[in-house]
């Protein structure tokens, strides 16, 4: 996806007129490429944002000590324990459900709420990127 935009959105003459100018290959990038390409490097820092907060499978690995554990393995250990829950100390299995429920959505609201208060800052430039791998018509 990077590689497209910088393929299809940076001028060739822009670059070459920069390297025409004695500009080194690094001064380009760093003052030419880079500051037209906001766009797509949102959108990447967006997607590995997403998918470093999801990850837990290298700590379903490596960790032993839950209180170490990562939000989304306790999500999914409340997720696990919710769904087996049965009766016990009076409250009746319908009670018992809802509360399993509102555990269950509470902690998926919560665990999704830092990537939901990220978006608006990147969603400009997440508008314009998103589409830039797509082909053209």
């Amino acid at each position: 996806m990077t590689r497209t935009f910088f393929e299809s959105s940076i001028p060739d003459g822009l670059v070459e007129a920069a390297s025409i100018d004695g500009a080194s290959e690094f001064r380009i990038f760093f003052s030419l490429v880079l500051p037209l390409s906001k766009a797509i490097l949102a959108v990447m820092a967006l997607y590995y944002a997403v998918g470093q907060w999801n990850i837990y499978f290298n700590a379903m690995i490596f960790l032993q000590d839950e209180a170490l554990y990562p939000l989304q393995l306790i999500l999914g250990e409340i997720l696990i324990a919710s769904e087996n829950t049965t009766g016990g100390s009076g409250e009746t299995i319908l009670e018992q459900y809802r509360l399993a429920n509102q555990i269950k959505y509470v902690s998926v609201i919560v665990s999704s709420a830092p990537v939901i208060m990220l978006y608006p800052f990147v969603q400009k430039y997440f508008a314009q990127g998103a589409m830039i791998g797509s082909l053209k018509g």
